[in-house]
């Protein structure tokens, strides 16, 4: 008979989903990224909010990113004692300055720390954790 697997279930933390946040959520679970754009100023901001953080209009849309961008600055974390993440060491978390001209936080794989640089070109990939999140990562681009 063969040896099942054990299944694992993901350990890092997982975001909640509300009211301003959901429409993003639900774009990364078909591997699309969005960011938004002010209607009334043209404004275009990361992360989701009710209204521009620039002229407070509640008048927001959501506009499809390209997922390409360039490293802002970035740390390598080589020790977390956090379950899950102990797990992932050493990892790469960056600010990524999107095409779009909005700066967004997530982590960088298939990435030696040693390789990532600032100023890096870099492209979205998603990674779905559980059966409802679907997270933003950033890859050097290919």
């Amino acid at each position: 008979m063969p040896e099942e697997k054990e299944k694992r279930t993901y350990q890092k933390f997982v975001p909640v989903f509300d009211e301003e946040n959901r429409p993003f959520w639900e774009a990364t679970k078909r591997h699309e990224l969005f960011v938004q754009r002010c209607r009334e100023c043209g404004f275009l901001q990361f992360h989701p909010r009710a209204v521009c953080a620039k002229c407070l209009s509640s008048n927001v849309q959501w506009v499809k990113s390209a997922g390409k961008g360039k490293i802002y600055t970035y740390t390598v974390t080589y020790q977390n004692p956090t379950r899950g993440f102990r797990d992932s060491l050493p990892y790469i978390l960056a600010y990524v300055d999107l095409d779009e001209g909005v700066k967004m936080l997530a982590n960088v794989v298939d990435c030696k720390p040693e390789e990532v640089k600032i100023g890096m070109p870099v492209e979205a990939v998603f990674a779905d954790v559980t059966p409802e999140v679907t997270l933003v990562n950033f890859r050097p681009a290919r």
